[in-house]
């Protein structure tokens, strides 16, 4: 019966952007080195973490040749459709008089599909991210991302639990995650909480850090990425 009323309901053409996104990865290499690929270190703001909360920033910075390009980023403030406060304007400091003039998450999503292009996008908890990403994109555009993803959290875990040595061989497994927590213990470059664009910078630095220390700095291809931290890469469906 649903099959049957899904039929007779309009359905929503995919976007162009989404077409061609999806032809850049309809064949995707694992085995080329890491510097030949580009990535995207993404983060967003939300509302709050509610199903019925929505994106109020996006923040990105490229990684080319595994090194930061600083001066080019992506960040844009994202008019939702509720602008009344919330609790979540305590952390981020992002007020509804400053989203009244935003752009809506129409004219956001397109340009920041732009943005990454062929990027694999990388981010921390990223599946938050990407939750909040893809059901705007579903609602807007048709579809989902097909970029390929990598988690740091992934990454932070594959490391800690290849890495530590432990007493009596045994090892506790509730080391920190959180993302300020990761930086003071790596001793990485500090930047702003709570701000999409310097999340994103900061997530990049980590990133990197965990690129060169994973399996004793003897990973070198997305592939071997992929299979130190598995299941860490993954396709958006």
């Amino acid at each position: 019966m649903f099959a049957f009323l899904k039929k007779l309901l309009p359905q929503r053409s995919v976007h162009p952007v989404l077409l061609a996104n999806r032809r850049r990865f309809a064949e995707f290499d694992q085995a080329k080195l890491l510097t030949e690929y580009c990535f995207v270190v993404l983060d967003t703001e939300l509302t709050g973490l509610g199903y019925r909360d929505e994106i109020i920033s996006i923040g990105a910075v490229k990684i080319s040749n595994m090194q930061v390009e600083m001066g080019t980023v992506f960040h844009r403030l994202v008019r939702p459709l509720n602008l009344s406060p919330n609790q979540a304007t305590f952390i981020h400091h992002i007020t509804p008089e400053q989203l009244r003039t935003a752009a809506p998450i129409e004219e956001v999503l397109p340009d920041f599909i732009e943005f990454c292009g062929d990027a694999l996008l990388v981010g921390h908890f990223l599946e938050i991210d990407m939750g909040y990403i893809n059901r705007a994109a579903k609602r807007v555009l048709g579809g989902t991302l097909a970029n390929p993803t990598i988690d740091t959290l992934r990454l932070v875990k594959a490391y800690k639990e290849t890495s530590y040595v432990c007493d009596y061989g045994y090892c506790d497994q509730s080391f920190p995650c959180n993302l300020d927590e990761l930086v003071t213990e790596f001793k990485l470059p500090r930047f702003k909480p709570h701000d999409a664009l310097e999340d994103a910078l900061q997530t990049a630095y980590l990133f990197l850090f965990m690129a060169k220390k994973l399996n004793g700095g003897q990973v070198k291809t997305l592939r071997q990425l992929h299979q130190v931290g598995q299941p860490l890469l993954l396709r958006q469906s």
